[in-house]
C-alpha cells in the first residue's frame, strides 16, 4: 500500500517536502509564470477552508466547469482537501448537459470559469435545488449572493482558518482511501453520460504504478493542455503531485506547438488527433515548398522509417543507412525536434489508437511516442509502453498490480485498484461492466508473447458486412490518416452493408493551402468539399489505401462532408474522439445513397 491515505494527503506531503520547488506555471503574456508548491499549497488551503466555511460535507460533490488552467487544480485539490468529491464538467457542455450532470451528481457547489459559464448554469438554476453556490474564477459576483468570486472564497477560507486553525489538517486526516474523490461523467458516443465513481485509492494506485515504472522523475517538466475534466488529464495532475514534476498549464489547443517552444518540456501527453494534425502540417509544409525540398523530405521520411525499424529491433542504423539517416536528421528531423523545444524525451499518447506510420515518423525524428491505454472506469492509466519496453502498434504492458485476460469473444478484461467503485446511481449498469471484479472494457484486443496489449477495435464498432466478413474500422481510419495529409477525420461505414464506404472531413488549414496551390478559387469549406480536383485528390488516397487491403475491406465509395467534425456540432467528444453513431445518423441520407441503385440522391 501507498504511504498516502488520499490525494489530499499526497498533496499536503508534497507541499511539506518540497515547498520551494516549482509546482505549476501558467501563461502570462509571452511566457509562463511559475508557482512554488508552497504558493500552490496556500491557494488550495484557502479554497478548501472556504468550502468548509460554506458547509461542504464529506463526499459531497462540487462541480468544476472550466477549461484547463491552474485554477482548475486549485478548485479540484481544494474540494478534495475539504473532504469533498469533484464532479467534472467540460466547458463545452450545453446548459442541458450541465444541468443533467449537476442534478444527477447532487452537486451542492460549482466552480465556473467565467460569466458566460455562470449564465449557462443560471439558465437552469430552477432545476438545481441542491446547488447552493457558484464560484466564478474570472467573473463577477451576483445573483443575490448565489454567485461569489474565487477571490471571495479564498478570503472566506483565510478567515475560517484563523478561527479554526486545525480544521484543514483534521479534515485531510479523516479522509480514507475508499472515499469518493472524483465523479467523472463519461462523454460517451450515445445517450446520457454516466458518472464514474473514482475513489482516492484509484488515483493513488495510478501514481504508484507509474512511479514504480520510473518513467518520470522530478527532473522532468510537463506541458499540460489536456482537458482536466477528462480522466487522462486528472491522472497527470495526480502523478505530477506524487513525483513532484513542474508542470506548465495552458488549455489553449491552437497554441500547443507555440507553447512547447516556450516551455521546452521533457514530456507531454496528447490524443492521437494532435499528433495527426502536427504530422499533416509538417507534410503539407514540405509539399508547399515543392521541388527539391519536397523530394528531400520524402527521401528523409523513407530513410527515417527504415532507421526507426532498425532501432525498434534493438539495432543501430549502420553502413549506408547510418550515413543517410545522419544526413536526413540534419536536413529534416532536427528541425522537427526544434519545433517542440528541443528537450522532449517522449510524448504520451492515449484515448484513441495511434497510427504506427505516424509513430515511426516522429521516432525517426528522435521523438518517441509512448502509447498507453485505460478507461475513465480505470482511472485512465492501465497499460503503458516505456522507453525501455516500447512496441509500436501496442499500448504496452499492464501497470504493476493490473491483471488482464482476453474473453472468448476477444474482449479485453482487467482488474486493479484503479478500477472504479461503480457508475453513480446505476447499479444494474455497474453489474454489467464489473463482473466478479473484472472490468469489461468493450475493446477487442490480444496480448503478444512479451505481454504487450494490442487493441484491434471497439467491440461495438466492429463492422460485419452483409457477406459475413468482419472489418475493423479504426484500423482502416488510422491507415488513411497516415497516408492522406489533407484529412481531418474519417468514419468507415458498412455494418450489414455489402461493402464499406466512408465519410471524410478535410483538415481546414491543409485544404485551403491545397486549394491555393491548385488554383481553386472557392473559399467556403462546403464549396471546397464539392470541388472536382479536391474530390479526385482524395480518391487517389482512397485508392492508395485500398491497394493494401483485403477485397472485403476496401472503401468502394466515399463523400467529403460539408463541414468539419467539432465538439460543438456534436460529432466529437471533448477528448476529440469521433461519435461514430452521431456521424452516421447525421449523414444517413448520404450513406443510404451509397448503397441505392441510383446515386442521384447523394
Amino acid at each position: 500500500m501507498t504511504k498516502y491515505r488520499s490525494v489530499a494527503d499526497m498533496f499536503r506531503q508534497r507541499v511539506t517536502e518540497t515547498p520551494d520547488a516549482e509546482s505549476f506555471s501558467y501563461r502570462k503574456g509571452a511566457g509562463f509564470e511559475a508557482l512554488t508548491w508552497n504558493q500552490t499549497g496556500e491557494r488550495v488551503r484557502n479554497v478548501a477552508c472556504g468550502l468548509l466555511a460554506l458547509g461542504l460535507k464529506p463526499e459531497e460533490r462540487a462541480g468544476v466547469l472550466c477549461g484547463t488552467r491552474v485554477e482548475w487544480m486549485f478548485a479540484d485539490l481544494g474540494i478534495n482537501c475539504a473532504g469533498g468529491a469533484t464532479t467534472t464538467i467540460y466547458p463545452s457542455s450545453t446548459a442541458d448537459d450541465c444541468c443533467f450532470i449537476l442534478e444527477n451528481s447532487g452537486s451542492v457547489l460549482c466552480f465556473v470559469e467565467n460569466d458566460a459559464q455562470v449564465k449557462k448554469v443560471a439558465s437552469v438554476r430552477d432545476q438545481l435545488p441542491d446547488l447552493r453556490k457558484l464560484v466564478v474564477i474570472d467573473g463577477t459576483a451576483g445573483h443575490d449572493g448565489w454567485v461569489i468570486t474565487l477571490a471571495d472564497l479564498e478570503q472566506m477560507g483565510a478567515g475560517y482558518q484563523a478561527d479554526n486553525p486545525k480544521a484543514y489538517d483534521e479534515t485531510i486526516d479523516a479522509i480514507t482511501p475508499e472515499r469518493l474523490a472524483t465523479l467523472i461523467y463519461t462523454s460517451g458516443t450515445t445517450g446520457r453520460p454516466k458518472g464514474v465513481e473514482l475513489v482516492h485509492d484509484c488515483w493513488l494506485y495510478v501514481y504508484e504504478g507509474l512511479a514504480e515504472l520510473n518513467i518520470l522523475t522530478s527532473k522532468d517538466k510537463q506541458f499540460l493542455w489536456l482537458p482536466l475534466s477528462h480522466s487522462f488529464g486528472k491522472m497527470l495532475e495526480v502523478v505530477v503531485i506524487g513525483i513532484g514534476i513542474p508542470t506548465a498549464v495552458d488549455g489553449d489547443i491552437p497554441k500547443i506547438v507555440e507553447n512547447l517552444a516556450v516551455v521546452r518540456p521533457t514530456f507531454m501527453a496528447a490524443a492521437p488527433r494532435i499528433f495527426e494534425k502536427v504530422y499533416n502540417k509538417i507534410v503539407n509544409g514540405a509539399k508547399t515548398a515543392g521541388g527539391l525540398k519536397w523530394a528531400i523530405f520524402r527521401w528523409a521520411a523513407e530513410t527515417g522509417r527504415q532507421a526507426s525499424r532498425v532501432i525498434q529491433a534493438g539495432g543501430t542504423p549502420g553502413g549506408m543507412l547510418g550515413i543517410k539517416y545522419a544526413i536526413a536528421d540534419k536536413l529534416v528531423f532536427s528541425k522537427v525536434r526544434n519545433v517542440f523545444g528541443g528537450k522532449l524525451r517522449f510524448f504520451i499518447s492515449g484515448s484513441a489508437p495511434l497510427n504506427r506510420d505516424i509513430a515511426e515518423f516522429f521516432h525517426a525524428a528522435g521523438i518517441l511516442i509512448l502509447e498507453g491505454y485505460g478507461l475513465t472506469e480505470s482511472s485512465a492509466a492501465s497499460f503503458v509502453n516505456t522507453p525501455e519496453h516500447n512496441k509500436f502498434g501496442t499500448v504496452g504492458r499492464p501497470l504493476p498490480g493490473t491483471d488482464v485476460k482476453i474473453a472468448e469473444d476477444g474482449e479485453i478484461l482487467f482488474r486493479s485498484r484503479g478500477v472504479m467503485r461503480g457508475y453513480y446511481r446505476l447499479p444494474e449498469v455497474t453489474a454489467e461492466t464489473k463482473i466478479d471484479g473484472w472490468l469489461a472494457t468493450g475493446d477487442i484486443g490480444e496480448i503478444d508473447a512479451d505481454g504487450h496489449l494490442k487493441i484491434t477495435d471497439r467491440k461495438k464498432d466492429l463492422i460485419k458486412t452483409s457477406g459475413g466478413k468482419y472489418v475493423a474500422p479504426q484500423a482502416l481510419e488510422g491507415q488513411f490518416k497516415a497516408i492522406c495529409p489533407l484529412v481531418g477525420n474519417i468514419v468507415v461505414h458498412g455494418n450489414a452493408r455489402n461493402y464499406c464506404s466512408a465519410l471524410i472531413t478535410m483538415d481546414p488549414e491543409a485544404i485551403r493551402v491545397f486549394a491555393d496551390q491548385h488554383g481553386i478559387t472557392a473559399k467556403a469549406y462546403e464549396d471546397l468539399a464539392k470541388d472536382p480536383k479536391i474530390v479526385a485528390e482524395f480518391q487517389g488516397y482512397i485508392d492508395q489505401l485500398n491497394t493494401g487491403l483485403a477485397r472485403f475491406e476496401t472503401i468502394k465509395k466515399f463523400a467529403l462532408v460539408p463541414a468539419d467534425f467539432t465538439i460543438e456540432t456534436g460529432e466529437l467528444t471533448p477528448s476529440l474522439k469521433v461519435k461514430r453513431k452521431a456521424v452516421e445518423a447525421k449523414y444517413k441520407a448520404v450513406l443510404d445513397g451509397f448503397y441505392s441503385e441510383s446515386m442521384a440522391e447523394v
